[in-house]
């Protein structure tokens, strides 16, 4: 187990009508900006509950922040906070929401002059954030209690992320209730992207974090347990309640100390949503898989101990309960009507080129767990999946 440290100060309430405890946790003297996307949280109520347990608060409204929020629409944002003195931030919605706010919070603390891109690319250093604390609406990204943030650039077709302990909400309201009225497609995304997310954390190399792996693995199997009734059952609360709470513990950062971690699917993900605009989810049910397949030298220990203890995976040579999990896994995502090859959205051979050379163009030549993905190992990854 390698040296870790440990702390998540994110303050989490959880359950039925917990956004009227919203004013609880709020600066009484603040300005507030209060974030959302496209409406639908008018449709579903939350709009409503949250102007409710804001009145009194000094506060104004930006929507419009997108699926894959984007850079150009966050600087809109940081203007109107500038402008008005702004001084906390409050996003509703999924993690798009929660990424374009956390963005946002970084770029309003940085000196004058300096281009907030520069967060995205690494250029340039988060030292203090403004507050924000969120009411979440889709569980799937686990933006809710980490201090990531992926942020898209129309401009250039680019994805970034970043990271700091700057950017973590100081408190989080998950109310199950409010998914009741979601899509199937926004249902099945997120839990497509919750178990990635504990994938790219648990599958990959052994390194004595049997805790961990064992916390990897309860997520996983109850994001498993849960799928087909909250896709069949959306007003099902208990299911709701667990597969909200699984894609929180998902990416927190609890399963991942001391363990070794990946994130090549989510690396190359990033491009196919940055040049086809493809759902985030989407990428990683098509990339996992290819990932498995190819790497499965490195992946190969962690695959059979997954295929065994998740899928019930024991009998066989090593490459035939390798092929087993994998088409395990595959028919999982499929099952909830998430296409995992490329072809289903019409992509070829030379989107496999084009990617690589992207992540080539930008130095990301040597990465994944043990830094043996290079352009022709991208290349291979997406090709197995056509």
């Amino acid at each position: 187990m390698n040296n870790f440290n440990f702390y998540n100060p994110v303050s989490i309430i959880f359950g039925k009508n917990t956004i009227a405890e919203l004013s609880k946790h709020l600066p009484q003297d603040a300005k507030i900006l209060f974030l959302y996307g496209g409406g639908s949280i008018k449709r579903n109520g939350v709009y409503e509950q949250v102007a409710k347990a804001l009145k009194g608060f000094d506060y104004i409204e930006f929507s419009g922040i997108e699926p894959n929020p984007s850079y150009e629409t966050m600087m809109e944002a940081y203007e109107i906070a500038k402008r008005e003195g702004i001084t906390f931030l409050l996003p509703v919605g999924g993690g798009s929401v929660i990424d374009g706010t956390k963005f946002l919070a970084a770029a309003l603390c940085l000196p004058e002059g300096v281009e907030p891109w520069g967060i995205l690319q690494g250029t340039v250093e988060v030292k203090q954030a403004m507050p924000l604390g969120c009411v979440l609406t889709l569980p799937a990204t686990g933006s809710e209690m980490n201090g990531n943030s992926v942020v898209s650039r129309k401009s250039t077709h680019e994805k970034l992320s970043f990271g700091s302990p700057f950017v973590m909400p100081k408190f989080s309201i998950l109310d199950p209730e409010v998914c009741f009225s979601l899509p199937d497609r926004q249902i099945a995304n997120g839990i497509v992207d919750a178990f990635v997310h504990v994938m790219e954390q648990y599958l990959t190399i052994p390194n004595n974090t049997p805790l961990q792996d064992l916390w990897a693995e309860g997520v996983l199997r109850v994001l498993i347990d849960s799928a087909p009734v909250v896709m069949n059952e959306h007003q099902n609360y208990d299911a709701m309640a667990n597969f909200m709470w699984s894609a929180t513990m998902a990416l927190n950062g609890i399963i991942s100390r001391g363990a070794i971690e990946d994130w090549s699917t989510h690396v190359i993900g990033h491009e196919l949503t940055a040049l086809y605009g493809i759902d985030h989810a989407r990428t990683l049910a098509m990339v996992l898989p290819g990932n498995m397949n190819v790497r499965r030298t490195v992946k190969g220990d962690k695959i059979l101990q997954y295929g065994e203890r998740i899928w019930g995976i024991s009998k066989g040579s090593k490459d035939e309960r390798i092929d087993a999990t994998i088409a395990k896994t595959v028919e999982f995502f499929e099952s909830l009507g998430v296409p995992t090859r490329l072809s289903a959205y019409d992509l070829k051979k030379d989107t496999c080129e084009k990617v690589a050379q992207r992540l080539a163009a930008r130095g990301v030549v040597h990465f994944g767990e043990a830094g043996d993905i290079t352009p022709e190992v991208v290349e291979k990854i997406l090709a197995n999946r056509l």
